[in-house]
């Protein structure tokens, strides 16, 4: 993909706004776990607020495909701003219904119009960023998760010590902001000029090295998910710490994240490589939530809140790091003809792991062996995830930075 001669300036704000949409998606896609107490006061089994709190990520399973195909095909400013813009309205749907079943389908067109933000954003990252900037800039913009999921965990269950409402209504604003701000400031990056009679480029699907990255990621979307998804539960319930304290907790636990997606990008930058650090970091990240699933073993007879709160930690940051490095090896592999599109399978397969994820591990937490079982699923599936990701050797090196004319405005 050509990187345009922008000034930085230019750059940077795109990322900015980028970076400011994904946070308020993420905190609607992923931040809802933390309602969990909330909704299992309001007479919700776990499973059943599982299921609730998945809506969102179902949503985007059913639409990242479409939003990939539009954002190629109109670009990424038009996509993202009425992508959010629907999240806005279903979010403030969902802020008004009074049944378990209505909010539900109010979060599934949230998380449908929020996913433009997954297929459009790292676009507008790889179109606005050289090679050599790539993998620091999109971890940056992946940084938005743990951002988002980090306000969540300190806002939303303060918001719904009287209900869900208000938590829902908070999260529609942010999306309402952003489509604001990327009407406003946001211009497609030019793409490189295809010479008249020239075939259209062909699908990177061809070869196996995007399937196995999206496999990869796929099977490490269960740890972070099963980490995120009970983490919260396990620390009130069986941990001994108050929702509020719990949630301060997930919430600066969210810095790390960030600075590990940051940590990630960098690397990959340094070293020229994608899918090395891709596969150290999955072993990582298999080794700390089996960490984590021994210490729920020894919780609370053996080991007390501060161990398990440790754990938590080292976990929440670990399972978050990987997923800018594969997004950007994703993208250079797809190139800019397929790169939405290649990003919406990405997203897709990814959310739909996490759709399941939440639900079964809840399965296995509350009415199975426990939160041991849930999180050391999310380990062993870490721990295949290093043998999915394709060798060095299969690595297409990014294109040189092509001069292109570009909207800077």
């Amino acid at each position: 993909m050509s990187a345009p001669t922008a000034p930085p300036r230019a750059r940077w704000r795109h990322l900015g706004v980028g970076l400011v949409g994904l946070v308020a998606a993420c905190a609607a896609q992923n931040g809802l776990p933390f309602l969990t107490v909330a909704l299992r006061a309001d007479g919700l089994t776990l499973p059943q607020a599982g299921l609730l709190v998945s809506a969102p990520t179902a949503g985007l399973v059913l639409t990242l495909l479409a939003w990939g195909a539009l954002a190629d095909r109109y670009g990424e400013r038009l996509v993202l701003s009425c992508g959010l813009a629907l999240a806005a309205g279903a979010l403030a749907g969902a802020a008004l219904a009074d049944a378990a079943l209505t909010t539900g389908l109010w979060l599934l067109l949230a998380g449908a119009g929020s996913a433009s933000v997954h297929a459009a954003s790292g676009r507008l990252v790889l179109g606005w960023f050289p090679p050599a900037q790539r993998g620091l800039a999109m971890g940056i913009r992946q940084a938005g998760q743990p951002i988002g999921v980090g306000l969540a965990a300190l806002l939303l269950p303060r918001l719904a010590t009287g209900g869900t409402g208000g938590a829902f209504a908070f999260l529609a604003t942010g999306c309402a902001v952003a489509a604001v701000l990327v009407a406003l400031l946001v211009r497609d990056p030019a793409r490189p000029p295809r010479a008249e009679g020239a075939p259209r480029p062909a699908s990177p699907y061809r070869s196996p090295v995007l399937w196995r990255v999206h496999a990869a990621s796929t099977l490490l979307v269960v740890p972070q998910f099963a980490v995120a998804g009970l983490a919260f539960d396990w620390l009130v319930r069986e941990a001994g710490w108050t929702a509020a304290a719990a949630g301060t907790l997930l919430a600066v636990t969210q810095v790390g994240g960030v600075a590990a997606r940051l940590g990630a990008g960098a690397w990959s930058d340094r070293v020229g490589s994608r899918l090395g650090p891709l596969r150290r970091v999955a072993g990582t990240v298999g080794a700390v939530v089996g960490l984590l699933a021994l210490v729920a073993v020894l919780t609370p007879d053996v080991l007390g809140p501060a161990v398990a709160a440790a754990a938590v930690v080292l976990a929440a940051v670990a399972t978050v790091s990987p997923n800018g490095v594969a997004f950007t090896s994703v993208a250079e592999q797809a190139g800019s003809a397929w790169a939405g599109r290649a990003l919406g399978a990405h997203n897709t397969v990814q959310n739909l792991a996490a759709a399941l994820t939440v639900p079964v591990a809840a399965l296995l937490a509350d009415g199975g062996p426990g939160y041991p079982a849930a999180f050391a699923l999310g380990a062993v599936a870490a721990l295949l995830a290093v043998g999915v990701v394709p060798g060095r050797a299969a690595e297409a090196p990014p294109p040189p930075a092509q001069p292109v004319a570009a909207a800077t405005r």
